[in-house]
């Protein structure tokens, strides 16, 4: 079954009550058990819902997994996950992770005696030379947010299995349909659902998918009691965004890399950071493991001021935190996603003062650049 087949149809029946072809939204709480330990697969709304249910093994189905779990935010999935550790245990994380992703690890956790060490993993003896005896997780994004770097998944596998770490990677920003890391031997992928999965800016969540089966025991119960669980409405509008998300991001990647090509060759740009463009460090690597390049880009214009000329001269692309809907949204990460990460170790990773990071949208390609064109003229 292809990839548009099964982000369609894969765990989705019709009703068996109606026929509805459309999942139901199950608004409940709780469920009438038939007798005491006699019930229908549902006890209370926090453990499963009916709607959850069918998100989590489509996600499952969409990245190869065995079991999926849904939660309120991609924070909350990330959180539930960081709840495998221990007092004392040693997580190391790509250097350029999303400021929220840092700042749960370095100004919430750190109070709990789990350390954290944020390397450049798209050079993988940085990774080989951060692991201790306390090492117990691997976190990795690649693409990173926001400079576009990338990993090796093959590598970051097989090091975490001959150490007898679990890794995880954030695959938000590529989705399953441009890469699948659990076939890379990585044990768990978390999205944030709010992004590319549902696509149109209108709801929140996160997801995890995993194949170990120790695991999946852990995490259902950390799910059901730590309790950051998605709501059904929020699944219910998940599953609707997913039935187009091949066909999205086909325009996304598209109209990203003409985006891509424009600000690479525009003078008022600096630096341009997108793993489709021949000049990225990485550009082999994400040939060889991704399907497409997606529809995230950064650029530099070199200092703040300019960077904020830009953002009051847009108009097609909305100033807005978030990314992956059908709009174009331009954001600046160093007063936006990664305000919270300390200014020495933004400008380590590259993410600087005149840094802009756009998620290209579907819209018309040359509207999209006629908007960026204007605006970078008043820079």
């Amino acid at each position: 079954m292809g990839f548009s087949t099964k982000a369609i149809h894969a765990a989705i029946e019709p009703d068996p009550v109606t026929g509805s072809i459309m999942t139901p939204i199950h608004l409940t709480s709780t469920y009438v058990q038939e007798e005491l330990g006699k019930h229908k697969g549902y006890e209370y709304a926090r453990v499963s819902n009916p709607t959850r249910t069918v998100l989590e093994r489509q996600i499952a189905a969409l990245e190869g997994g065995k079991e999926g779990l849904a939660f309120a935010s991609g924070m909350a999935a990330i959180s539930t996950i960081f709840s495998l550790l221990k007092s004392g245990d040693h997580v190391i994380a790509s250097h350029d992770v999303y400021g929220g992703t840092y700042r749960l690890g370095k100004l919430i956790l750190g109070n709990f005696q789990l350390e954290f060490d944020f390397v450049d993993t798209s050079d993988i003896d940085n990774l080989r030379n951060a692991i201790k005896p306390s090492t117990k997780m691997v976190f990795i994004e690649t693409p990173t947010n926001p400079t576009m770097t990338i990993t090796d998944l093959t590598a970051v596998g097989k090091i975490c299995k001959s150490k007898k770490l679990i890794s995880i990677v954030d695959n938000t920003f590529a989705t399953p349909y441009l890469q699948t890391p659990l076939d890379y031997g990585i044990d768990i992928v978390v999205h944030s659902a709010t992004k590319y999965l549902n696509g149109h800016s209108d709801m929140l969540g996160g997801l995890i998918v995993l194949n170990d089966p120790a695991l999946i025991e852990q995490l259902r119960f950390l799910q059901k009691s730590i309790g950051g669980i998605m709501s059904p409405f929020e699944a219910w509008m998940c599953l609707r965004g997913m039935k187009t998300l091949a066909i999205r991001m086909d325009r996304h990647n598209a109209n990203a890399m003409k985006v891509a090509h424009f600000l690479h060759n525009h003078r008022r740009v600096k630096k341009v950071n997108f793993p489709g463009l021949m000049s990225h460090p990485e550009h082999r690597l994400a040939r060889k493991q991704m399907r497409g390049y997606g529809g995230m880009i950064s650029f530099d214009l070199g200092s703040f001021d300019k960077a904020k000329e830009l953002l009051k001269r847009v108009r097609l692309c909305a100033l807005a935190e978030s990314l992956g809907g059908v709009e174009t949204l331009i954001s600046h990460p160093v007063t936006m996603t990664h305000a919270s990460v300390p200014p020495d170790q933004r400008k380590k990773i590259g993410v600087t003062d005149g840094l802009v990071r756009i998620s290209v949208g579907i819209e018309d390609v040359e509207d999209i650049i006629l908007d960026l064109n204007q605006a970078l003229k008043g820079v």
